[in-house]
């Protein structure tokens, strides 16, 4: 499927086939996350992969939406908080140029550890940073998933404490949304879009 085909066939999909997501499917969404770009290359997405009727139960309490449980597989979508800190960012930066990603542009001479000693954020600009960074990851496997013949639904009506509580999950990760996966049971027709002329503020 061509990646434009695949935008406009995602749907949010709200009704699954009780049928499971073979593990090889999953994998593939994974693997579209973790292809996703990320500012310096920061990749501070993280996935709890729930298929067990135990794990759901656990979300089953931390939203007001039942269809997120019956789903047969949910993505619980985190951000690694340490992906921000000052060890992790040199960290990337370093790697990135030392792949050549910088070479032949202004950046060739970029300094990893004066970039990182200086890009220190206060835990509320991490979290934005960092889950607009996430975003993208998230985005990807939707995108693959409407390729594989899955649905998805981006939620956010969620109690991300009481999740991160339920699943135990390591004081540096902070949960920012939860996808159900799964066969759609119907698909829903195309959403109303805003026009182009709406969206375009202007050309220069």
């Amino acid at each position: 499927m061509e990646t434009i085909d695949a935008m406009k066939v995602r749907r949010s999909i709200r009704q699954f086939k009780p049928d499971p997501v073979p593990d090889e499917l999953v994998n593939e969404l994974l693997e579209a996350a973790r292809l996703a770009p990320s500012g310096v290359n920061c990749q501070p997405w993280r996935f709890v992969v729930v298929k067990s009727a135990e794990g759901k139960e656990k979300l089953s309490g931390a939203t007001p939406l039942p269809f997120v449980t019956e789903a047969p597989l949910v993505l619980v979508c985190c951000i690694d908080l340490e992906a921000a800190g000052a060890e992790q960012t040199y960290k990337r930066a370093k790697e990135l140029l030392d792949s050549g990603a910088f070479q032949g542009t202004p950046l060739e001479n970029f300094d990893p550890e004066a970039y990182a000693n200086r890009r220190q954020m206060d835990e509320t600009a991490a979290k934005n940073y960092l889950t607009l960074n996430a975003a993208i990851a998230i985005e990807h496997i939707a995108l693959r998933a409407a390729d594989l013949g899955l649905g998805t639904c981006w939620v956010m009506m969620m109690d991300a404490k009481k999740i991160k509580t339920a699943l135990e999950l390591e004081g540096n990760l902070r949960v920012v949304a939860l996808m159900p996966v799964g066969y759609p049971k119907t698909l829903p027709p195309a959403r109303p879009r805003l026009p182009l002329e709406d969206i375009l503020v202007k050309e220069i």
